[in-house]
């Protein structure tokens, strides 16, 4: 997998002031834990899945999840089941090479099903990355990873977990700090295989009645705001940090139901008279929120973005690429730790101090090899045009 492949080597050189690198499930975990991006859901009863993954508009997707849980009614299980191992061993008999394919995971609904998946595939596991977990708690975590770690040994392939927290008793305040510290101490035993934490954030809302509207964000539900401080507190501390995902965006605009446009987006006005040539499969009324959450999850220590549709694949990708300045900056402070304690920034506009800034500068140089630098005078913008005027 390679971010923006679709685009030409000249696109590239335009564009990056480092490209972005390849990665498969074989590179070091670290690196594939950064380059999820936008982790798309595809229910598990599509089919025609090596096409799709090959073709517009999923082409560009870095991650995608096969959907066995929320995404399938209850009376359908069986025959995604069969859905599933058919597309997998599609996959896997149609590839030599998963270069250019993004990473796959398959969500199950329980430690049951996942040694039942895994025993159907068999040598096709070297398809997939790894496995999605909903719901995980300490009580059925154990089983999650034990059989996982038990597939990894029987097949000898490289597998992740993705478990996702989203049950009442860690957002719940009475019980979350007790819950947290007993599923680090949990997820600490198991580390090498945990790829990366997810937020089941409409799980959480849903608890409460509560959904974020259109023109606001995740960070604008104090309950929701304060449980990923709570989260990113506990596992994203340095030393030990595990890579916390963005939880998902929930609007995508119909293409069927083609909406009377009353007013501009902020978007659209900053951008949509200058003569770039957005996008138009992108650009919709959703486009803003979408932009200003993921902006907040950046912020907020938070990498990539669990999604449900194909138009959010390059704008919250695009967001992750590394500006050029943040990248001198972090090299700065990478090529001076030890020698100096504070340096005026390689762009005269700020203060790099070496201590407090080095962890900031190691992750900047993790996202800088997974989704590459801009260029001076590119922004994430510049991937939301049409590739013909990039």
């Amino acid at each position: 997998m390679r971010h923006f492949a679709s685009l030409s080597e000249l696109q590239l050189e335009a564009l990056f002031y480092q490209p972005p690198t390849t990665l498969t499930k074989y590179s070091p975990k670290q690196e594939i834990a950064y380059a999820l991006g936008a982790t798309l859901y595809i229910p598990a009863t599509k089919d025609r899945l090596y096409e799709r993954l090959n073709s517009s508009p999923i082409q560009d997707a870095s991650s995608v999840v096969l959907d066995l849980e929320d995404a399938i009614g209850d009376d359908e299980v069986k025959d995604a089941e069969d859905q599933l191992l058919h597309e997998v061993w599609s996959i896997y008999r149609s590839t030599h090479s998963m270069e250019h394919l993004p990473f796959l995971f398959i969500r199950v609904r329980s430690h049951k099903q996942l040694k039942r998946i895994a025993q159907s595939l068999g040598v096709a596991l070297t398809t997939i990355t790894g496995f999605v977990f909903p719901k995980f708690t300490t009580s059925n975590g154990e089983m999650y990873l034990e059989g996982l770690q038990e597939i990894q040994a029987t097949y000898n392939t490289p597998l992740y977990a993705m478990p996702i927290i989203e049950t009442p008793e860690l957002i719940y305040k009475e019980s979350r700090i007790e819950q947290m510290t007993a599923l680090k101490e949990l997820l600490d035993r198991y580390q090498s295989s945990i790829l990366n934490i997810r937020i089941g954030a409409t799980d959480l809302c849903g608890l409460y009645g509560i959904r974020r509207t259109t023109n606001s964000t995740i960070y604008d539900i104090g309950l929701m705001k304060d449980f990923i401080s709570d989260l990113t507190n506990f596992f994203g501390r340095k030393g030990d940090a595990y890579t916390i995902s963005g939880p998902v965006w929930e609007f995508f605009q119909s293409n069927r139901v083609l909406k009377p446009q009353i007013r501009q987006t902020p978007f659209r006005q900053s951008y949509g008279e200058t003569g770039l040539h957005l996008r138009k499969d992108i650009i919709n009324e959703y486009l803003d929120g979408l932009i200003q959450e993921v902006l907040l999850d950046k912020l907020n220590g938070l990498t990539g973005k669990t999604i449900i549709h194909p138009t959010h694949i390059v704008p919250v990708n695009a967001l992750q690429v590394v500006s050029k300045e943040e990248y001198l900056d972090a090299c700065n402070i990478l090529e001076n730790r030890g020698r100096n304690g504070v340096t005026k920034s390689p762009s005269a506009n700020k203060m790099n101090e070496m201590k407090p800034h080095q962890y900031w500068a190691e992750e900047i140089i993790k996202k800088s090899k997974a989704y590459g630098v801009f260029q001076d005078g590119h922004t994430y913008v510049s991937l939301l045009k049409e590739p013909a005027s990039v």
